[in-house]
């Protein structure tokens, strides 16, 4: 099975104003740990970046320092909460290969939801990262627990040694 990981808006934009009331680090430990697993097994790492706002101008439309980038990862830009929404981002997973489609990043209650969900659309099999999304409203991450399947990094970690 060929996994891909969706890094979902983690940009200055969004997560400094937010960010007292959010656990960044934690979130970002989850995803870099779950990145480098993928990186390390050949999978995807695609990094989703919301342009809709150009205007905050291009240092806070990057992506925070707590997040690795590296030169092997995808890139994707977008200007509606579903990343899938107009973009390529469906053809880079097809390329890739991609079966399960694991969806990090914030915010829970929009764009995290709305590119799981557009994924399960087109036929992939969504999960969120146990830990790794955010969202300013505690209840927002509650309700994605309850209402969506969710993976966590042990049974990433599984997944690509099995391999």
């Amino acid at each position: 099975m060929k996994l891909a990981l969706l890094i979902i808006d983690m940009q200055k934009l969004f997560i400094d104003p937010g960010r007292s009331r959010m656990d960044v680090e934690r979130a970002c430990e989850h995803i870099n740990h779950v990145a480098g697993l993928l990186r390390r097994g050949g999978h995807t790492v695609v990094h989703v970046r919301d342009v809709e706002e150009a205007e905050a101008g291009e240092e806070r439309l990057g992506f925070i320092p707590e997040v690795r980038v590296e030169p092997s990862d995808l890139h994707v830009e977008k200007v509606y909460s579903n990343a899938f929404w107009q973009t390529g981002l469906e053809a880079l997973l097809r390329e890739a290969g991609a079966d399960l489609v694991i969806v990090s990043g914030y915010a829970a209650q929009h764009c995290v939801l709305a590119t799981y969900n557009g994924a399960a659309e087109r036929g992939f099999k969504p999960v969120m990262l146990q830990r790794g999304i955010l969202s300013e409203y505690e209840d927002a991450i509650a309700a994605s627990y309850r209402d969506r399947n969710f993976i966590s990094y042990p049974v990433v970690e599984t997944m690509v040694s099995a391999r």
